[in-house]
């Protein structure tokens, strides 16, 4: 077991597939770090081609206190000490920054599941971090998406079994299912 552990996300809403992402890097260190991308779109907007979903409102409706407490949350109640895991901003649109932000020695867990994610490795090995990958897959073997995730809520369809029971309720608690219907209609949803 590594000591500190690194994963990163737009976490756009936290859906059960993060959980699981989450999950497999805490079981390989004491402390997990987790990186929330795209803390604010405006200061750190997606600057890659292939960073499709880091430019919008609509791909990104909730803010990273929003994330933050949700990731808190489902961490807490999925059994994780709070003292094995901090939330920070991890702004892979500028990687110069990245440093700044996360531990030097840590193991920076990945899974890859399509170019984006694959031109994320390459940025974090360009910086000499240590990077393991937990998995590959398809976007078939993902199985549930955020943007898939934000058009069930948009359009009023059972969504709440492919996420965390504290994200559900915080979502609703919040009005944050609410706002993606809103965006969802206003900018015309995919």
């Amino acid at each position: 077991m590594t000591e500190t552990g690194v994963i990163h996300g737009r976490f756009q809403v936290l859906h059960l597939k993060h959980m699981e992402y989450l999950l497999a890097a805490k079981m390989r260190c004491r402390t997990l770090y987790v990186g929330i991308t795209h803390p604010d779109i405006s200061a750190y907007p997606a600057t890659s081609p292939l960073d499709k979903h880091g430019r919008t409102k609509t791909d990104n409706p909730l803010t990273y206190i929003e994330r933050y407490e949700m990731i808190r949350d489902a961490l807490l109640d999925f059994g994780v000490k709070r003292e094995e895991f901090e939330i920070i901003p991890f702004p892979i649109s500028s990687p110069e920054l990245l440093l700044q932000y996360t531990p030097a020695d840590a193991v920076h867990y990945m899974s890859i599941c399509s170019a984006w994610d694959e031109e994320k490795y390459q940025i974090l090995c360009s910086l000499d971090l240590n990077v393991e990958v937990l998995w590959r897959r398809t976007g078939e073997e993902k199985e549930i998406t955020g943007s898939e995730l934000r058009s069930l809520i948009a359009r009023g369809e059972e969504w709440k079994q492919y996420v965390p029971k504290t994200a559900a309720e915080y979502l609703e608690k919040n009005g944050i299912d609410q706002r993606i219907r809103q965006l969802y209609y206003t900018y015309g949803g995919r």
